[in-house]
């Protein structure tokens, strides 16, 4: 009973032996982890149904003029650039490069009124687009097209060259025979294999696209982005080439394809017409797709009946996509349905967001065309590609069906066009890598180091950043505590109790308080926040002698520290991994939720009379210490933060193609973070928390990195807090001959220093 009554405010207060003073008691059965996690769950479901409405207060919309809608559309659309990463710029060219070998030539093949040519030009970088360009023979063309098949099609496929799509779908040629020139992009395919480091075997089952998507996202790319830069290069072709009497330009894709028609038209005006089948629906289960399409914060501020506004002209094909189911084995799991749900409700507010009179006096359209009951449903329909050619003012003369166009391959082969076209992307991201510390040193440039007061001053501008575009941050107040507790140990130095907190509707905290027996009345005492790792438990942290955790929660408690582990995210595999996937489109992430369930956490134990509420410290191992890096950073009440098992050169960490430790090679789809490469990497995250004491712990023999990249990084932590700060002291690392695992003994020692208690 004596601890009872230390806790409490009043010593005559009573209390019941099986749960903390006021709290009322925790009565929960069954797995709370899993419990958690489904409340998160519908958390986020909640808010992207909200999304939809939300989106309104990010759009501006001039409609007094052409002129003024269109510049009242910039700041959107330098958004939708920034999230795609459409990033680098472009490379200027006179015109495609013809591609041919001593045994293939260019022209591929010949239609009655056009010829095929294969042909690559530069887009970004030294990264290329490659592809087929159809050329009518009899005459200018009526329009100049780019023509996006869907990314398990090729050009060739969909020009009538190689088998694979039904000849009513082939859109590439029915268009060179209305007397369009047109050139066809190769996309990324869906290609799935063991991809792994050189020399190593096969690990993780990725597809093309969650292979380049995966490195690019770390540095602030995207794969969607990549190819919409392969499209606009064509529009700076055709704008360039044709002059002053430039034909119109128009894009026209299926499946994958009308997506990046959708996005190329609605970044770059030049583009005077749309026409999409096979993609246009609802994206409120974007999360559900393929993880290729996962852009952070996209539905902030676009669904795709607001990327529909941003298009001059958009025709919408309304036929089947493609459809596609992806296992979870090594890569992300993900499906195409034939219509993304809630297609009549995108059409419906296409309708509201502007005024149909307002459209015809800004010079804009919208056109849905379906025709149902055709079987099979072709890729498109006539009737679109008649509508899509009058947005065009294109009027082709006495077009016909002249079947599948006479082919010239001899030696052509399309998996090593694909080889080609993702070694340059992968290329590409590994340079983004190696520039990425210049590029971090360029966003840091403001941090004030002169003096502390200035560094803590100039430091919150980073913290505000940190907290809205990397994190994410939900504008949600607290709920109150309505604490529950029960007794969970009754050991003999410590008496531990789970506690559950609310946090926000269907978003609760839980995790387990331990404190010493020897707590006296009045006495305050430091507390130290100790945080499993994947799929771990609290309850990992104190018993059982976890070969990763070797109970250090108990040890500490037994040392005099009051301990709370709690329970985070990350447990149940895809269950908490979807998570990310939920949260990501709303520009959120796992910490999202979790870094304001930490803040519950410190606000409750501040409350408890025990404790020093300036002396609470955060310790965590893994996934744990992924968490030492992002939650103390914006949880300022944390004291102290050690890294343990986790700290790294990060951005190499997840977006290396040639480092063994790479989660490239690993199962965990939902580890990457979108730009980090060009904003905070752990030195930087680490200068957030400084001037607090920071501590690594790290094993010699801990695979999630080695010695020589962990010091790397950790000596830019060092020179922040010794060189230009001057406060070496609070700044340490443990080196240990050791695997994956508490040490307990260096990071012991700075708990004590820094959170001023005696060791035993």
């Amino acid at each position: 009973m004596l601890l009872l009554v230390s806790l409490t405010a009043a010593a005559e207060t009573e209390t019941e032996p099986d749960r903390l003073p006021n709290t009322q008691p925790l009565t929960w059965d069954g797995d709370i982890a899993a419990r958690m996690v489904a409340g998160v769950d519908k958390f986020l479901l909640d808010e992207i149904e909200k999304s939809v409405e939300r989106r309104t207060a990010h759009w501006k919309r001039d409609v007094s003029s052409p002129e003024a809608y269109e510049k009242s559309l910039e700041p959107n659309r330098r958004r939708l650039a920034h999230i795609l990463g459409v990033r680098d710029e472009r490379v200027p060219f006179d015109a495609p490069e013809l591609v041919a070998t001593t045994s293939q030539p260019a022209l591929v093949g010949k239609g009655e009124t056009y010829d095929i040519f294969a042909v690559r030009w530069p887009a970004f970088g030294d990264v290329h687009g490659e592809g087929l360009l159809l050329v009518p023979t009899n005459g200018k063309p009526i329009a100049d097209i780019i023509a996006i098949p869907d990314a398990d099609q090729t050009p060739e496929q969909i020009c009538g060259l190689a088998d694979g799509v039904p000849e009513e779908s082939q859109f590439a040629r029915r268009l060179a025979e209305s007397g369009c020139r047109v050139i066809v992009p190769v996309l990324i395919s869906r290609e799935m294999k063991k991809r792994s480091p050189l020399g190593q075997p096969g690990r993780a089952n990725l597809t093309n696209r969650e292979f380049i998507y995966r490195s690019a996202y770390e540095l602030g790319r995207h794969i969607i982005g990549y190819e919409v830069q392969k499209v606009l290069a064509c529009v700076d072709w055709f704008s360039k080439d044709a002059g002053d009497t430039a034909a119109k330009i128009g894009a026209m894709g299926y499946g994958e394809g009308g997506m990046l028609g959708m996005y190329a038209a609605a970044l770059d005006p030049r583009i005077d017409a749309c026409c999409v089948s096979g993609y246009f629906g609802s994206r409120q289960n974007i999360w559900q797709e393929p993880i290729d399409r996962n852009v952070f914060g996209l539905l902030e501020q676009f669904g795709n009946a607001e990327v529909a506004t941003m298009i001059r002209h958009l025709v919408v094909n309304d036929v089947p996509g493609p459809m596609l189911t992806l296992s979870n084995d090594g890569g992300a799991p993900g499906r195409l349905v034939s219509r993304s749900q809630g297609f009549l409700e995108v059409t419906a507010a296409l309708m509201l967001t502007i005024d149909p009179r307002q459209k015809q006096k800004l010079g804009r359209s919208i056109t849905i065309v379906g025709e149902y009951g055709t079987k099979p449903i072709p890729n498109y329909t006539q009737k679109a590609l008649d509508v899509f050619f009058s947005k065009l003012n294109a009027h082709p003369a006495g077009a016909k069906d002249q079947g599948v166009p006479k082919s010239s391959l001899v030696s052509f082969d399309p998996h090593a066009r694909q080889q080609r076209q993702l070694h340059e992307l992968d290329r590409h991201n590994q340079q983004l890598l190696s520039e990425s510390p210049y590029v971090r040193a360029e966003f840091m440039k403001k941090l004030d180091t002169s003096s502390l007061e200035k560094y803590e001053q100039s430091v919150e501008w980073y913290r505000e950043y940190f907290r809205d575009e990397v994190i994410g941050r939900f504008d949600y107040e607290l709920l109150p505590f309505n604490a529950r507790s029960r007794n969970a140990y009754d050991e003999e130095k410590w008496t531990g109790y789970e506690v559950v907190l609310d946090v926000w509707p269907d978003v609760f905290a839980y995790g387990v308080l331990l404190v010493p027996k020897d707590l006296k009345p009045g006495e305050k005492r430091p507390v130290v926040v100790c945080q499993h790792g994947l799929e771990g438990r609290p309850q990992d942290v104190i018993s059982g002698d976890n070969r990763a955790y070797h109970d250090f929660a108990a040890k500490l408690c037994e040392r005099g520290f009051i301990t709370f582990a709690p329970q985070n995210l990350y447990i149940g595999k895809d269950d908490f991994r979807t998570l990310q996937r939920k949260a990501n489109p709303l520009g959120k992430t796992l910490f999202s939720i979790i870094v304001p369930q930490h803040q519950q956490i410190v606000n409750w134990l501040s409350t408890l009379p025990g404790v020093d509420p300036e002396r609470i410290a955060f310790y965590g191992l893994s996934y744990g210490g992924k968490s030492a890096m992002r939650i103390p950073p914006l949880v300022k009440n944390y004291c102290l933060s050690i890294c343990s098992a986790d700290f790294n050169e990060w951005v190499l960490k997840n977006a290396s193609t040639r480092a063994p430790f790479s989660y490239v090679w690993t199962g965990e789809y939902e580890i990457f973070e979108f730009d980090l490469g060009s904003t905070f990497n752990y030195a930087e995250m680490a200068a957030l928390i400084a001037p607090r004491p920071f501590m690594v712990e790290r094993g010699h023999f801990d695979g999630v990195g080695t010695d020589e990249w962990v010091a790397y990084e950790f000596a830019k932590v060092r020179h922040l807090y010794q060189a230009k700060l001057g406060i070496g002291d609070r700044c340490e690392i443990e080196w240990f001959v050791g695997p994956h695992t508490i040490n307990g003994q260096g990071t012991f020692d700075f708990l004590h220093k820094h959170l001023k208690w005696p060791k035993p």
